[in-house]
This record gives C-alpha cells, sequence and structure tokens, in this order.
C-alpha cells in the first residue's frame, strides 16, 4: 500500500463516533489560532506522508514494561515532528499526540525565554544496586524522579531505591517519586509517610483520580507530612485538564506536549491553571524532546527542574547529538534527524505498515474533526 494513497474518508476507529467532549479535546491544540476562520490547518496526505520513518530503538532497561521504543517521525517545512502514542493508547487519545507532531514540523513553536532548561534525572522501578549506574547517565543532575509502585514490587523496594538515590544524590540533591496513580489513598498516605524521612520535593500522580489526589494531599496536610503533589495524568488524560487545579488536588502541573497536542496547547493549559509546572517527556526520542525544551524554554517561570533527560534511557537514538543533560540542563537549539542513524533503527515493514496504518486513521480523525463546525 502507498503511503500517499488517499486515505479513506471512513474512520475505522473508536474516535470516529467520538463524544463532542472528545472531539473538542482533539481539537484543542487549534484553538484560537486565526488559521481558516479560526478553523485547524492540517496537512493533506501526501504533504504529511512526504518525509516519514518508522524507528525501533531499543531502552537500556524497561521503563514502565517497554523495552523498545517505537517512533514516527515526519517532517514538515519547518522541522520534524515525532508521533509515538504508546502502543495501547486509542485513535482518539493518539491523534493528540499527531496534533504535537504536526505542530513542531508544520507550524513551529513560540520563542524561547531561556538558552537551557534544568532536567531531572529518571530512576525506572531497578533494584537499589542499580541506582548509581542510572544516576550516572544523568550528569550534572541534582534532582531524580523515582518509580515506585510497580507492579509486583513492594513498598520495601521503593523504601530502597528511593533511599539509594537520596545517598547518591546528597542532601543537597532533590528527590521525587512518581506512582503513576497506582495507589489507592489509604497506600499513598501510608507510603508517603514512609517515604517523608528522604525529604522528598512532591509525589506526582500517587493515586489515579483528582478526588483521590485531593483527599491524599488533605490527609498530608493534616498529618503534617509537607511532600507537594503534582498531577501527571490528571492532566493530560483528562477532558478538562484545568479541573485538577479547580479542585485543589494539586500544587503542581506535570505537562507532556504530545498528549496535550503542542506546545501552544500545553501553554494554554498552564496559564489557566495558574500552577508552577514540569514539563516532561513521554520516552520520546531527542526530536520529541525538543518540543518539550520548546515549551519548557517558552514558559514565564520555571521553578523545578524538568523531566526531559529521560533520551539518557534509550539505547540509542536518531541524531548524531542527542539531547543529553550537561551539567544538569538540556541547551535550547535545533536537531535533525542523521540518515545513517535513521537507517539503523528503521522498525521492519509490518511495524512500518502498522505506524502508517495507525497515522491514517488519526489523520482521518484530525481532518473531519477540523472540517466540522466547531462552536466557540
Amino acid at each position: 500500500m502507498s503511503w500517499k494513497s488517499k486515505p479513506s474518508t471512513r474512520c475505522h476507529c473508536e474516535a470516529s463516533n467520538s463524544s463532542e467532549t472528545s472531539r473538542r479535546a482533539i481539537l484543542r491544540p487549534y484553538r484560537g489560532r486565526p488559521d481558516r476562520g479560526g478553523q485547524p490547518v492540517v496537512p493533506d496526505w501526501d504533504a504529511l506522508v512526504d518525509d516519514v520513518h518508522v524507528v525501533s530503538l531499543p531502552m537500556r532497561v524497561p521503563f514502565r514494561g517497554v523495552r523498545t521504543r517505537e517512533a514516527l517521525l515526519l517532517r514538515g517545512p519547518v522541522g520534524w515532528g515525532e508521533f509515538a502514542p504508546f502502543l495501547e493508547y486509542d485513535d482518539t487519545e493518539a491523534t493528540r499526540w499527531l496534533s504535537a507532531a504536526i505542530e513542531a514540523a508544520f507550524t513551529g513553536w513560540p520563542a524561547a525565554r531561556r538558552a537551557a532548561v534544568p532536567v531531572n534525572a529518571t530512576v525506572p522501578a531497578v533494584s537499589a544496586r542499580e541506582v548509581a549506574d542510572v544516576l550516572a547517565r544523568f550528569p550534572g543532575c541534582t534532582t531524580a524522579k523515582v518509580k515506585v509502585a510497580q507492579a509486583g514490587q513492594t513498598l520495601f523496594d521503593d523504601l530502597a531505591r528511593v533511599a539509594e538515590v537520596r545517598s547518591v544524590l546528597g542532601r543537597r540533591g532533590r528527590v521525587r517519586v512518581d506512582a503513576n496513580g497506582a495507589w489507592s489513598v489509604e497506600q499513598a498516605l501510608n507510603a508517603l509517610q514512609s517515604l517523608a524521612p528522604y525529604d522528598l520535593e512532591y509525589a506526582e500522580q500517587p493515586c489515579a483520580t483528582v478526588a483521590e489526589l485531593a483527599a491524599v494531599r488533605a490527609g498530608l496536610a493534616r498529618a503534617g507530612v509537607p511532600i507537594l503533589i503534582a498531577a501527571d495524568e490528571s492532566v493530560r488524560k483528562a477532558d478538562d485538564p484545568a479541573r485538577v487545579a479547580l479542585a485543589g488536588a494539586a500544587d503542581i502541573l506535570v505537562v507532556k506536549v504530545a498528549p496535550l497536542g503542542g506546545v501552544a496547547p500545553a501553554l494554554s493549559i498552564a496559564a489557566t491553571c495558574g500552577l508552577p509546572v514540569v514539563v516532561s517527556s513521554a520516552l520520546d526520542t531527542s526530536i520529541g524532546i525538543r518540543a518539550g525544551i520548546a515549551m519548557a524554554a517558552a514558559l514565564p517561570d520555571l521553578p523545578y527542574a524538568c523531566g526531559l533527560g529521560t533520551a539518557s534511557l534509550l539505547g540509542a537514538d536518531v541524531v548524531r547529538a542527542p539531547l543529553l543533560p550537561v551539567a544538569g540542563a538540556i541547551e535550547v537549539g535545533s536537531v535533525i534527524p542523521d540518515p545513517e542513524l535513521l537507517a539503523a533503527a528503521t522498525a521492519n515493514a509490518g511495524r512500518r505498515r502498522w505506524w502508517l496504518e495507525r497515522l491514517r486513521r488519526c489523520h482521518a480523525v484530525l481532518t473531519a474533526a477540523a472540517t466540522t463546525d466547531f462552536p466557540p
């Protein structure tokens, strides 16, 4: 099947019969743009796939069960975009990632306010004895985010991992944990009180729902435990990303550009919520991380280190100079895939077909949404 063949006008995906709320979420990246009388501009299929590459990159260590990271990279008139929604995401959610890729390749980003972005180290749910090796891949980083609440592990494993991170960083380092919504309120309060002696900067998404986050935040306050709550999934997976702020459920927003549809909509959400922001990646290649750097560089204030050093977790990349931290920060600059590295990382034919078909479906969803009347 030719990549440039005309896409079907019928969308064979869950989003084809999506609710008005889902359609609004898909269109969120384009709200307020002047193009075509306020309607979003989506490149046609031929333009979108004029220069497309599907890559498969090994992880240094498994990260939330991911051992190989796949991504579709596309080139447009202003640069390169990355379309890499996780495999289990449905087309409605994946379409927002396509919006972010289109923004990067066809529209561009706001001007930067800073020349470099401070980043944190990211420690997967490894054993305590592996912590030092992981942290060594993040030179100069004095902040570390530690994954906790991994399936099949115990609180003892989390305590040992966090203790080792604190030991390596020393008392001046900053340590934050991320449970990815895995705890109940009771489990979160128990775990965070147990982790409190390690002087946590904040706990990211300890529970799954906004109501649970609010309960944990209130419970910690009652117990006199000075751990801030950061919201991630409650922002990027929500129909209303501002709800977590309105509910008083979090102190900090963790913002990932791709799941929110691009830098422009993510900046808009951050401004609406009015909370401090930590920009994070989604296991991106350096192409995708560059979008996160663009957002972090454009924010008016950046009080916390960002989770954008995750190229260190990849066993390979598609650029000669990956976006890795130097002295704890990543400079704002351009990134261009290297042809030899692209060729070396090219996914097999079956995976290329799978990604192109996914791209086709999401493009159909986005095109249909963009050409439908959308009330302000």
